[in-house]
């Protein structure tokens, strides 16, 4: 397997200094942050989906783009994926999206799904997000550019079977999904194997984090949820990766393993280097 990291993981570094960082610590590759940053929240402190320094934007130039990739190339990196933020439904920014992966040397980029709040119901919000996959699709072939839909909370793909039931017919050359253990434990929990064997060749990329639940620090009633899921250390979370990565070479997974500790438990720099030797010790 190949080990990559998605740089919303280090909203402190610029991508020159995060490139430095991923080579140093023996990463194999990148998944750039793509988005409209806020420019209001230029001056604030770096973070994770505020101001976060590892981003690519959406309107960055050709000449910009392919300095990237010059120094992401020279560092030995490669980019299994971008990470996009791009509105649901927009099918001009999915192909915005595809342009800067061409640019970059990415054979993927991320796809939205619609989240579900309870204001239309989930047969209207499926069939929206079967329109949009069909155009996304039809744009992928144009580019060679896959597009992936993430296992998520709070969308409706967030479990292994969800997803599948969203993606299922499309071209899976074209249309893929990213699993992630650390969203399935907000919501989506499903046995890892079985989900793993029910994307089947859909199965295109792998996030990798960890979460736990805790008492809820908001509870003002006793109509408030009394716990809450939060992201955790990678060796204290809920995700058995041990599990994880023994059923991804069950179905004979060998892509990337891209990081995303969100959990602030120690400085970057000691997260880069200790998530990914842990990880490399459950092989």
């Amino acid at each position: 397997m190949k080990f990559a990291v998605f740089t919303v993981m280090v909203p402190e570094l610029n991508p020159e200094e995060t490139v430095a960082a991923l080579k140093r610590h023996g990463y194999d590759g990148v998944e750039w942050r793509v988005t409209s940053p806020d420019p209001a929240r230029r001056n604030e402190k770096p973070s994770y989906w505020g101001n976060n320094r590892s981003t690519v934007p959406v309107d960055a130039t050709e000449a910009e783009l392919k300095e990237i990739r010059r120094m992401t190339e020279e560092a030995g990196l490669e980019v299994p994926n971008l990470g996009c933020y791009l509105p649901f439904g927009d099918l001009a920014v999915a192909e915005r999206g595809m342009e800067i992966a061409k640019l970059l040397g990415s054979k993927a980029i991320r796809v939205a799904v619609p989240g579900y709040n309870r204001t239309k119901t989930y047969p209207e919000l499926f069939r929206e997000a079967r329109a949009y996959l069909e155009g996304v699709e039809r744009l992928c072939g144009i580019y060679g550019v896959k597009g992936l839909i993430e296992i998520h909370m709070g969308n409706i793909a967030s479990s292994a079977s969800l997803a599948r039931r969203l993606v299922e017919g499309f071209d899976s050359a074209r249309i893929g999904v990213i699993y992630d253990p650390g969203n399935m434990v907000y919501e989506g929990y499903e046995q890892y194997r079985m989900g793993l064997q029910l994307l089947g060749e859909y199965l295109a990329h792998v996030h990798v984090k960890n979460a736990y639940w805790i008492r809820n620090p908001d509870r003002k009633s006793d109509l408030d949820p009394q716990w809450k899921a939060v992201s955790a250390p990678m060796r204290d979370g809920i995700v058995h990766w041990k599990q994880v990565l023994d059923d991804l070479k069950s179905v004979g997974y060998d892509g990337w393993l891209s990081f995303e500790d969100f959990s602030g438990s120690r400085p970057t720099d000691e997260l880069l280097a200790d998530n990914l030797a842990y990880i490399k010790s459950l092989l």
